[in-house]
């Protein structure tokens, strides 16, 4: 049994470089081959994809044993809670704290900072994206408690952020563009996915093939609004 484990193990682990070599070589190949530079330390190199390989394995495995059940449970049991409207908050308050956490909107963050001289504090940043992320979230659970069709949500929230990129100053409009794709990461995409299709399991003469997704896609355009209302303080103030 302890053998049969260990291969299952290094089965496991072998997958997860399978799917870091191939980038990995493309990269090595590029830098030697075409731009014709020697690795500067071929040791810590090695090292280093060893250790992206085991922790990218611990991760993945990680969420799978805990986040995304974790999500589904909630999202399974939210709707016995009476009114909608806590529902919702709930949904916003997992938005927003799942966001602060995520490790590539840091990044992003304080490259804005430095990029702009200290004109865009990270934790303004960071706090101002995780709103409007938890807004797209509730926003998200809104239309699977009342089964509202997709189109019908979308076609405004994309309505906003084009009339608010016209008068957005830049950066903030590319920022936005960015802030969107960090905040799917792997904390809040694991979480709010089980969560939102837990949910639309549970309720009544609802699919949850057709409420459950397209919840990543409503938070990201509520974080592109949070940072281009940012942009709208930042103009008039």
């Amino acid at each position: 049994r302890d053998s049969l484990r260990f291969i299952e193990v290094l089965t496991a682990l072998w997958e997860t470089l399978k799917g870091i070599l191939p980038l990995t070589a493309i990269l090595l190949l590029f830098q030697v081959l075409v731009l014709r530079k020697p690795l500067e330390n071929v040791k810590d190199f090695m090292l280093g994809i060893v250790f992206a390989s085991i922790g990218l394995h611990l991760f993945l495995k990680g969420t799978n044993m805990s986040l995304i059940p974790l999500g589904d449970s909630v999202g399974r049991n939210l709707y016995v809670l009476d009114r909608k409207w806590l529902i919702i908050l709930i949904g916003f308050v997992i938005g927003y704290f799942g966001t602060l956490v995520e490790p590539a909107l840091k990044t992003l963050a304080l490259e804005v900072e430095e990029l702009s001289a200290g004109a865009i504090p990270h934790k303004l940043l960071i706090h101002t994206v995780a709103g409007g992320f938890g807004f797209g979230m509730a926003v998200g659970l809104y239309k699977i408690i009342t089964n509202t069709p997709f189109i019908k949500i979308i076609l405004p929230l994309l309505a906003i952020v084009f009339v608010l990129s016209i008068f957005a100053p830049q950066p903030y409009g590319s920022i936005a563009m960015d802030s969107a794709s960090a905040t799917t990461g792997p904390v809040n995409i694991p979480i709010n996915m089980a969560l939102a299709v837990g949910l639309a399991s549970i309720i009544e003469d609802v699919d949850p093939l057709l409420s459950g997704f397209g919840i990543v896609g409503l938070t990201s355009i509520g974080a592109m609004i949070s940072v281009l209302l940012l942009s709208m303080w930042v103009k008039f103030m």
